[in-house]
C-alpha cells in the first residue's frame, strides 16, 4: 500500500511558500546506457584508467546506493519500467528482448507515466536522449511520417531523441512528432540505414548533441517546475568518443567514452549551477542495466577495457543480458541538497522501477493505490533522505534477463527460476547456447555470495519454495507492491 506517513514526509521536506502550497523539487534523471557498476571512481573504477569527477561530485553532495537495480538486463524494460513504475515482462515484451527500430510504441497513451503524473503538478518535461520504446500504433514506424504516438502523448512537452539505439538505423534525431530536419519523403536504404532524406547523426559528436539540447532547454524553464529525463547513448555500442575524449583514459576507446559521459554529466550540473537552480534540483545518476563484458561486440573495446584492468561491474558475475548480477545491479545516486545527505551510502535495495512511487511520495501525489498505476513500484524516499527504518522498504524486486530467464531478489536470496522463454529459446543454438548455465533453476545468498559461485538451491527447500510461489503469484496478478 501507497505510504500512509506520506503527508508526514512531506511535512520534514518540502518548503512552504507564502500561500502554503508545497514548493516542489526540480527533478533531473540521467539514465546513461550499459554503463556498468564497477566503472565510475566513486564505485571503486581505477581512476589511472578513467575519471569521472562528475558522476562522484553528485555521490560527494549527495546518496551512493550499492543495491540499485535495473528490471532487466536490456534497455527497453527498465525504460519502461522507469517511466510507467510498472515490469515491462507485463506488457508484449514478456519474453524479454527489446523494441526494435521498426516497432510501435510499448506504452500505452492511456497509462500514466513520470512525464504525465509531474504534469499534473504544473511540470514542464522533456526526454532527450535515447528512447527505445517505439513510435505510432502501426506493425511497422514509417520515420518519413508524424511518429504519433510517442513521449509528446505521454506527457512530455518535448522530445529530442535517438530513436532506438547509439548504433540504430534510422541514423537521426527526432525533434517532437518528426524526424528532424526531413527534408523530403525520398528513400535511399542501405543494408545499414533506412535512407532518410535527414541530417544524419554524426556519431562522435552525438552525447555533445543532445547535451546541447539538454542544456538549452533547462536554460529556458526558469521560471517553472521541470522534469528532464536525460538518457545518453554512452556507453553503448558503437563505441565512438568525441575528439575531445579520444585517447584520455588508460582504458581505451571504451574509457574514452566514459569521459565523454562523465562530461555530459558535468555539463547539466553545471547548468543547474548557473541558473542557480541546483539547490531546488533531485538529480538522480543511474544506468539502464550492467555493461557488456563478452567478447562478441564487433568494436572489441570492452574486452581492450577488461584487459587494461577495468572491472566494468565490479565483483559481480556477468553483464549485459544475463541473468546474473552484473546484468542487473547499476550505479544509483542521488542528489537533493538540504534532504538527501551529502556524501552518504545506502545498502537498500532499490529499483529503478521505485523511481515513479518515489517522485508521486515527493510531490505529494496519493494515486498509487490503485493496481494500474505504478502497480510494481515502491516509495523508497526514506531510503534517499536517509530516515531509519527497521526493515526492508522493498520486500522482494523481480528480475528478467534479455533471454527472458526471472530471478527474484528477496533480502539475501535470488531465485533463478531458470526457464527461458519459448521465443528467446528457439532463437539459441544447440541446448541454449553459451547461456546454459542461465537456464536451470538455482538459488544464491548474494550477503555470503555476492558473485554467485554456489547455487545453495538444494540446502534451502523452503526458501525456493516461497520464492517460486511468489514470482508465479506477481505473473498472474497485475501488481507486485503490497
Amino acid at each position: 500500500m501507497f505510504n500512509k506517513n506520506l503527508a508526514a514526509l512531506i511535512g520534514l521536506f518540502a518548503v512552504v511558500n507564502l500561500h502554503g502550497a508545497a514548493q516542489r523539487p526540480n527533478i533531473v534523471v540521467i539514465l546513461s546506457d550499459d554503463f556498468g557498476y564497477g566503472s565510475a571512481g566513486c564505485y571503486g573504477a581505477d581512476k589511472k584508467l578513467v575519471q569521472t569527477p562528475n558522476i562522484d561530485r553528485l555521490a560527494s553532495e549527495g546518496r551512493r546506493f550499492t543495491d540499485a537495480n535495473a528490471p532487466a538486463s536490456v534497455c527497453t524494460p527498465t525504460r519502461y519500467a522507469l517511466l510507467t513504475g510498472r515490469y515491462c515482462w507485463r506488457t508484449r515484451l514478456s519474453y524479454g528482448g527489446v523494441v526494435n527500430t521498426f516497432d510501435p510504441l510499448l506504452i500505452e497513451p492511456t497509462r500514466p507515466t513520470l512525464a504525465s503524473l509531474l504534469k499534473g503538478y504544473g511540470y514542464r518535461a522533456a526526454m532527450i536522449g535515447k528512447w527505445h520504446l517505439g513510435y505510432g500504433t502501426a506493425p511497422r514506424v514509417d520515420y518519413t511520417k508524424e511518429l504519433k504516438p510517442g513521449p509528446l502523448e505521454l506527457g512530455f512537452d518535448y522530445q529530442f531523441a535517438v530513436p532506438q539505439n547509439h548504433n540504430d538505423k534510422t541514423r537521426v534525431f527526432v525533434e517532437d512528432h518528426k524526424v528532424f530536419g526531413l527534408r523530403s519523403t525520398k528513400l535511399k536504404p542501405t543494408p545499414a540505414k533506412v535512407g532518410l532524406d535527414a541530417p544524419e547523426r554524426d556519431d562522435p559528436l552525438t552525447m555533445s548533441d543532445l547535451t546541447d539540447r539538454a542544456v538549452d532547454w533547462l536554460k529556458k524553464q526558469s521560471k517553472t517546475s521541470f522534469f528532464l529525463y536525460f538518457a545518453p547513448v554512452a556507453v553503448h555500442e558503437l563505441i565512438t568518443p568525441s575528439a575531445h575524449a579520444a585517447g584520455t583514459s588508460k582504458a581505451g576507446p571504451y574509457g574514452d567514452f566514459i569521459h565523454d559521459l562523465d562530461l555530459s554529466v558535468g555539463r547539466i550540473l553545471g547548468a543547474l549551477d548557473d541558473l542557480k537552480l541546483a539547490g531546488d534540483t533531485l538529480v538522480i545518476f543511474t544506468s539502464d542495466n550492467g555493461g557488456v563484458v563478452t567478447e562478441t561486440l564487433k568494436s572489441k573495446t570492452q574486452t581492450l577495457a577488461l584487459k587494461s584492468g577495468l572491472n566494468i561491474n565490479g565483483n559481480r558475475r556477468g553483464g549485459k543480458h544475463d541473468v546474473w548480477e552484473g546484468g542487473f545491479r547499476v550505479p544509483f545516486v542521488v542528489r537533493w541538497p538540504g534532504r538527501v545527505p551529502a556524501g552518504t551510502t545506502s545498502g537498500e535495495t532499490i529499483g529503478l522501477v521505485d523511481v515513479f512511487a518515489t517522485l508521486a511520495a515527493i510531490i505529494g501525489d496519493q494515486s498509487l493505490d490503485s493496481p494500474g498505476t505504478a502497480p510494481d513500484s515502491y516509495n523508497v524516499l526514506p531510503a534517499f533522505v536517509g530516515e531509519p527504518g527497521a526493515k526492508s522498504l522493498r520486500p522482494d524486486i523481480i528480475l528478467q534477463s534479455a533471454n527472458g530467464v526471472y530471478a527474484i531478489r528477496s533480502g539475501a536470496w535470488k531465485w533463478i527460476e531458470g526457464v527461458p522463454s519459448v521465443k528467446a529459446g528457439k532463437k539459441l543454438p544447440g541446448k541454449f547456447g553459451p547461456k546454459a548455465d542461465q537456464f536451470r533453476p538455482q538459488l544464491y545468498n548474494l550477503r555470503e555470495d555476492p558473485g554467485e559461485t554456489s547455487n545453495v538451491a538444494s540446502q534451502n527447500p523452503q526458501v525456493v519454495k516461497r520464492l517460486s510461489a511468489l514470482l508465479r503469484k506477481y505473473r498472474q496478478q497485475g501488481f507486485s507492491r503490497q
